[in-house]
């Protein structure tokens, strides 16, 4: 694919792009596609900002806090601006270097990523527990030399072996911060004119399997996916306010809690994820309208709610979206009971950057995921390539106007086959058209010859009472080569005896058929997950885990 002359002085992210051969399909113009097309030179944090203030105006609310303090789209570009004018003055960064962000989820950190957009460089947004060792190999794989880091997550950075890194923190007290720094700056930054296929973000895979993976995505990538998924399926409204749990360093949180909601004129709430009870009180006290979480935090809510009894907390929801993993059609429902409101499920992927299959309103089927969303198209492929019948299971491919390109890893052929990104997802067409989550493709457990997967056990079991959560792996056997085994989380107050091990079989037993049941269930306090809430099956198929209870 010809790319635009890029804007970049430091060339490093377009020079170690996949070559072109290794590239997925880009196609902005399928059937049905909302007409993506953007200019040559486009600058999406620009457009996110100083494009969205010339159709609705300065005043409107953009930003709020844990305090209720409100950030207007004024201030947020004259803090945007500021920190613009931090970067290039005095740290000296030029278009195309890779900037570390690192902080809990904030209005600064959101200030600081539109800062980077705005100059041309490139964002590598981290998490506040990403530890030393991670960090570190981050910075080697983006090659990164900047780092803007709240003060409150400054000793872990301190303590990686990073090659030299130019750190600036903000929201401390020394001299040198970068809010003091900014405070004398202009309010205003003329952005750069980059190129539309100029690199904007570098974001890491969360690491479910083990090393993750840079994924590059483009500034007409970041505004493509808001005029696709939430333009299309989610459909905000200017007066919405957002919030939710994904950090702004995963995909699923940049786009759900700060992309989506620019692009529309909306507001949105900037805080960290501090469990179930803290956000239904964020729910209710902020009033908040589109909600983004995992399966698992719906899951930890409706607990919330069941136990206190009081479900006119969630009465300002409008939209709820679920990603992360799969969404058990037994939690739609039970949270449609709960709140009234149908959970919109999807399914993206950091090589996608976000949300491409899913359905809202009376097209969702509880259990299904969706249907493509317009300007992607989807299909189901057999380990040739070549498209199965409807009904039958086979390995998600996927195409549209975003796509996987890793940063120099070898790993690019294994995603991008023929075109198309194989997202690594087990999935089946109906003949209607609806794609329905059969499992991972490496959680396929192959048991005395028969095929098992691992999401229908988990949700055979999720449907007994005294289940909060489950997941399945496979455990080499030597009679069946695989023997499926359950990690379970039992409710409070069920005791872990064999008798609770006995009562679940049974059960199980009851659900689906026998060859498919557990041979084993251990009991844990808690699933290993990412910051996202992705399970993490490649910890419990270690066998080495210890939780600590809450």
């Amino acid at each position: 694919m010809e790319l635009h002359p890029s804007a970049h002085v430091d060339t490093f992210t377009r020079d170690h792009l996949p070559p072109a051969g290794q590239w997925p399909d880009l196609r902005p113009d399928l059937p049905g596609s909302p007409g993506l097309h953007y200019p040559a030179r486009l600058n999406c944090g620009a457009e996110l900002l100083d494009g969205t203030i010339a159709r609705t105006g300065p005043d409107r609310a953009a930003l709020r806090d844990d305090t209720g303090h409100v950030w207007s789209y004024g201030r947020l570009r004259a803090e945007t601006d500021r920190i613009a004018h931090v970067l290039t003055d005095d740290l000296g960064v030029v278009p195309g270097n890779r900037v570390l962000l690192r902080g809990p989820t904030s209005p600064r950190l959101a200030a600081c990523w539109l800062a980077v957009m705005k100059t041309g460089a490139v964002a590598v947004t981290v998490l506040p527990e990403h530890r030393p060792r991670e960090l570190a190999a981050v910075c080697r794989a983006a090659r990164v030399r900047h780092a803007l880091c709240d003060a409150r997550s400054a000793d872990g950075l301190a303590a990686a072996p990073v090659p030299p890194l130019r750190v600036m923190l903000y929201g401390g007290d020394g001299h040198d911060d970068l809010l003091r720094r900014a405070e004398g700056k202009p309010a205003s930054y003329a952005a750069l004119p980059t190129s539309a296929d100029d690199v904007a973000l570098v974001a890491f895979t969360s690491g479910t399997t083990g090393r993750p993976k840079g994924c590059a995505h483009f500034h007409r990538d970041v505004l493509a996916v808001a005029d696709t998924f939430s333009a299309c399926v989610l459909r905000p409204l200017p007066g919405d306010l957002f919030a939710g749990s994904p950090p702004l360093g995963f995909t699923f949180g940049l786009g759900g809690l700060l992309v989506f909601p620019l692009r529309a004129g909306a507001s949105t709430l900037l805080t960290p994820w501090r469990g179930a009870e803290k956000m239904l009180g964020d729910i209710q006290r902020h009033r908040v309208s589109v909600l983004f979480t995992a399966p698992t935090a719906y899951r930890a809510m409706l607990a919330r709610l069941e136990a206190d009894g009081a479900h006119d907390v969630t009465s300002s929801l409008r939209r709820c979206v679920s990603a992360g993993e799969h969404l058990p059609a037994a939690l739609w429902h039970a949270w449609h009971r709960a709140t009234g409101v149908p959970l919109i499920d999807g399914i993206g992927a950091t090589e996608m950057l976000h949300i491409f299959l899913s359905a809202s309103d009376e097209l969702i089927r509880p259990g299904a995921t969706g249907l493509p969303v317009p300007g992607y198209e989807a299909r189901v492929v057999g380990a040739d390539g070549r498209p199965v019948p409807d009904g039958r299971p086979g390995l998600l491919a996927v195409r549209g106007p975003t796509g996987c390109r890793y940063l120099a890893d070898e790993r690019q052929c294994d995603y991008v086959r023929d075109g198309w990104n194989l997202t690594g997802d087990t999935y089946v067409r109906d003949s209607d058209g609806y794609f329905r989550f059969v499992g991972r493709a490496d959680d396929l457990i192959v048991s005395a010859g028969h095929n098992v997967a691992a999401a229908e056990v988990e949700e055979a079991l999720c449907r007994h009472p005294d289940v909060l959560e489950a997941a399945v792996t496979g455990r080499p056997d030597p009679r069946r080569g695989q023997a499926v085994v359950a990690h379970v989380v039992l409710r409070a107050g069920v005791p872990r005896t064999d008798a609770t091990r006995a009562r679940l079989l049974e059960f199980t037993g009851k659900e689906i058929a026998p060859y498919k049941c557990p041979r084993e269930i251990e009991f844990l306090d808690a699933l290993p997950r990412t910051p996202t809430g992705k399970l993490q099956r490649f910890r419990l198929r270690s066998g080495a885990l210890q939780f600590p209870r809450d």
